[in-house]
């Protein structure tokens, strides 16, 4: 089905806002957006755990918030574009942004490695992101490719750790999510160090912004350092999909926002977000 402006004006099915889909797994954050959307007079429709898009199946306005797996099986039914950070963009920041080395390489290589090191697959999840003590210790079996990439990280402590949904190249809203390591979530309006991570954000996206997509999700982080006064330092954790990003604490109306358009209708999807889009070859674009 070609959802064009024409025909979802003319859906009578289609609500003024569209609608949200949600994979059957229940999340707190699933939770909190399915409560935003309904606020602003949205259609929220869980989706079976097996049979496709069940009822979504030819609606228009779709959008998606839910893990890439089950997404895999249900997008093109759905006709939603889904908007994912490149895997390379956290290797190729200056180190000035990490406060560690990075590089992309694949698990092969991953696995002659001598050292402990972070080691994770960049937007999957077909092995746990750690700490490895060396090469030798990451995860075997058939379903790992030598030739999956990876992304390996020196090893580094948080001392605080924040969420950050991005939209337009803003900060929409934010949360800390750990501290030393430990889940901590605490709201960032009024937290101590909000002034620094929103001056910390502000300059990344003002050199670095375009490289990410117009809807996204983006960790930052407060390095612990041994040495007692010596300055703050701020660094990029990671860049993530919103629409698979767990919200701790922001604002759930903000992160709605984001979440609708890092994965909604192909149809609205800018010129600018192509490159970002994983299921690119399916879309079709308005005009």
């Amino acid at each position: 089905m070609d959802c064009t402006a024409e025909s979802v004006a003319s859906s009578a099915i289609v609500t003024e806002h569209g609608f949200l889909a949600l994979a059957p797994q229940y999340t707190t954050t699933s939770e909190l957006l399915s409560t935003s959307a309904h606020r602003r007079g949205m259609d929220v429709e869980v989706l079976p755990a097996h049979g496709g898009a069940g009822t979504a199946m030819g609606r228009c306005g779709g959008h998606y918030y839910g893990g890439p797996a089950f997404a895999a099986r249900v997008v093109d039914a759905l006709e939603v574009a889904l908007l994912e950070p490149s895997d390379d963009w956290l290797a190729t920041l200056p180190y000035e942004y990490t406060g560690r080395r990075i590089a992309m390489a694949t698990l092969g290589e991953a696995r002659c490695l001598s050292r402990p090191a972070f080691v994770k697959p960049p937007s999957d999840k077909s092995f746990p992101a750690a700490v490895y003590a060396s090469g030798s210790c990451l995860p075997t079996g058939p379903e790992l490719s030598l030739d999956v990439p990876v992304q390996i990280s020196d090893v580094v402590t948080w001392a605080a750790e924040f969420r950050l949904y991005l939209l337009d190249g803003e900060v929409r809203t934010g949360s800390q999510y750990a501290t030393f390591g430990r889940l901590d979530a605490e709201r960032l309006d009024g937290h101590r160090y909000e002034d620094a991570v929103l001056e910390f954000a502000d300059d990344l996206l003002a050199t670095r912004g375009g490289g990410l997509p117009s809807a996204v999700v983006v960790d930052i982080g407060l390095l612990a350092t041994p040495e007692h006064g010596a300055p703050d330092q701020w660094a990029v954790v990671e860049a993530n999909m919103a629409w698979f990003s767990n919200s701790y604490a922001a604002d759930p109306d903000r992160v709605l926002d984001v979440v609708l358009r890092s994965a909604g209708p192909r149809a609205q999807m800018a010129e600018r977000d192509r490159r970002f889009c994983q299921n690119i070859e399916d879309a079709h674009l308005a005009g």
